[in-house]
């Protein structure tokens, strides 16, 4: 999908959720669903501005791309311009090599300006200390992973890190990494990760409709949501199976809504 039909589907606001309720066994925690929901649009936005960005990136010089290390991240300012940075965090300090603004009309440019040294330093430390988490698994497998960070309003940080879509063209999921992380970017004060103890996957080509097996949990996770968000467009339906409910999106022309039913259980 090219900038301008991206930056359209932004524009159309998602739908009130709706139910189809048999039994009442349980209640659906609506309140809960919308705030992963508004989550995972906000790291949706993230990903595609990473990909622009990491576009524009690869076609830099050689001599530049050669002091890049793994510590680059997004983040978004007051006046709802979104920056990305590219560089490399070695002995408490990060060597900035890239600087992308990306404005409110989605329009993609190289700054030079300078990026506050403690943003750029705790941001890098956070994402060090959230992916030295989860060391063992990555090294196990052969799966590529995102990663996405914010400031919280108590100055701490949340990083979460999720499969990405697969070089291959597999969607995959069964495991999604999310820490609080202190104001310096040091320590880990919550971790709310949620893996099935295996990733799973399905080819994205033809479309169809999937199920996804987390009948183990009463409730969508945040993964959940954000990989039936980002790869709606690519499958007729991708279908949550939680214990009590199914979740899945509709859609009704460009509008995608959020659907909630009932499982039978008798």
């Amino acid at each position: 999908m090219n900038k301008q039909r991206l930056a359209a589907a932004f524009l159309i606001l998602m739908s009130l959720t709706s139910f189809g309720q048999k039994n009442n066994v349980l209640s659906f925690d609506i309140k809960d669903f919308n705030q992963k929901a508004q989550t995972a649009e906000w790291l949706y936005m993230y990903d595609a501005i990473a990909w622009w960005t990491s576009d524009s990136v690869m076609i830099q010089d050689t001599s530049e791309l050669h002091r890049l290390g793994e510590e680059w991240f997004c983040f978004q300012t007051d006046d709802k311009n979104w920056h990305a940075v590219y560089g490399k965090y070695d002995n408490n300090k990060f060597d900035l090599v890239f600087h992308y603004l990306v404005d409110t009309a989605y329009k993609v440019s190289r700054i030079f300006e300078s990026v506050d040294t403690s943003l750029l330093c705790r941001y890098s430390r956070a994402l060090k200390t959230a992916n030295n988490q989860i060391k063992a698994i990555k090294d196990s497998i052969n799966i590529t992973f995102n990663q996405y960070i914010s400031q919280n309003d108590d100055n701490t940080l949340t990083v979460w890190i999720f499969p990405a879509f697969q070089p291959s063209g597999y969607a995959v999921y069964g495991g999604e990494f999310i820490y609080k992380i202190d104001p310096t970017g040091n320590r880990v004060l919550e971790d709310n990760s949620y893996y099935q103890g295996q990733f799973r996957a399905f080819k994205v080509g033809e479309p169809r409709e999937i199920w996804l097996d987390f009948t183990e949990i009463e409730n969508p996770t945040l993964g959940n949501v954000f990989f039936v968000w980002y790869f709606k467009r690519y499958f007729t339906y991708i279908k949550v199976d939680n214990k009590y409910y199914v979740t899945t999106t509709v859609k009704d022309g460009d509008t995608y809504s959020w659907m909630h039913y009932e499982k039978d259980l008798e």
